[in-house]
């Protein structure tokens, strides 16, 4: 019984040592877009910092192992421990550092992040404590922070940031710049919805708008139509197979036209996204 005890434990132990290790040689970069907003680029989502006179809020905070690498990048801005932590869904890529800072800072989301995290089992201090159904304005370092709701996209509980003054905002997983999204179809998500949402955010994004995506480089207005012309053309080409009584196997052999080849280079590939698509359609 002893040795089982100890092997279960070499077990633990080597699995955290893994999970260090993957995280070991991450790299928190910083971006300033404006005299207030900022863009740290680690492992994970993409997160969004807001730095002046009434503290920081930040946006997202990436895998939990990361959190110390996370606070030096936020002390070197100015304050290592953030007044609000909004979170624009539930994925660990996101949410991960929650329990490192929700010891002190208030946590935010739409109401069906704190669902869901519950669902999973989140430790009480990871949890959202004060939670909206379509939107909440934040009045924060001089300027009005719009947090927007957008239904059944990348998941069921999606929000943007839309800092006004700035004219930045972020995006979370409902916008991947230059490769196809990751659509979670068993948290209620929908491509369809996605669609839908990324056409609502370029009903706010203007020419010189700051765009921080969920994943991938700083982008712009120009950057985001693209990527709204890939989830239109792509999914309708994979519905129209499906219409004309093609198989998955068919059309995944077949595959999608060339212009998309290096859309697939990211963290879903082209099977993957047409598998989507498949199951989206049908």
């Amino acid at each position: 019984m002893k040795k089982t005890i100890i092997a279960v434990i070499l077990l633990l132990t080597g699995l955290n040592c893994l999970a260090e290790d993957r995280f070991a040689n991450v790299k928190i970069v910083t971006q300033q877009l404006t005299d207030n907003v900022y863009m740290l680029i680690g492992a994970g989502g993409n997160i969004g910092v807001s730095y002046g006179s009434d503290g920081l809020l930040m946006i997202d905070d990436q895998f939990g192992p990361l959190a110390p690498k996370i606070r030096s990048a936020l002390k070197a801005i100015g304050n290592d421990t953030p007044t609000y932590l909004l979170n624009t869904h539930y994925h660990g890529d996101h949410t991960g550092s929650n329990a490192d800072f929700g010891k002190a800072s208030m946590i935010m989301a739409h109401e069906n992040v704190r669902v869901r995290l519950v669902a999973g089992d989140a430790p009480e201090v990871a949890l959202p404590v004060l939670t909206y159904q379509q939107q909440a304005h934040l009045y924060f370092n001089g300027e009005q922070i719009q947090i927007i709701h957008l239904p059944s996209g990348h998941t069921d509980g999606d929000s943007i940031a839309y800092f006004t003054k700035s004219d930045v905002v972020h995006m979370g997983d409902d916008f991947f710049k230059d490769r196809f999204p990751y659509v979670d179809l068993d948290a209620g998500g929908s491509v369809a919805g996605m669609i839908r949402n990324v056409e609502a955010a370029l009903n706010i994004i203007g020419n010189d708008t700051q765009v921080i995506p969920g994943h991938g480089a700083l982008a712009n207005k120009s950057d985001v139509s693209r990527y709204l012309d890939m989830l239109k053309t792509t999914n309708a080409t994979v519905k129209q197979a499906i219409t004309m009584g093609k198989s998955s196997d068919a059309i995944l052999a077949k595959g999608l036209p060339d212009k998309w080849d290096e859309w697939g280079t990211g963290f879903i590939n082209e099977e993957r996204w047409i598998q989507t698509l498949i199951r989206e359609n049908s």
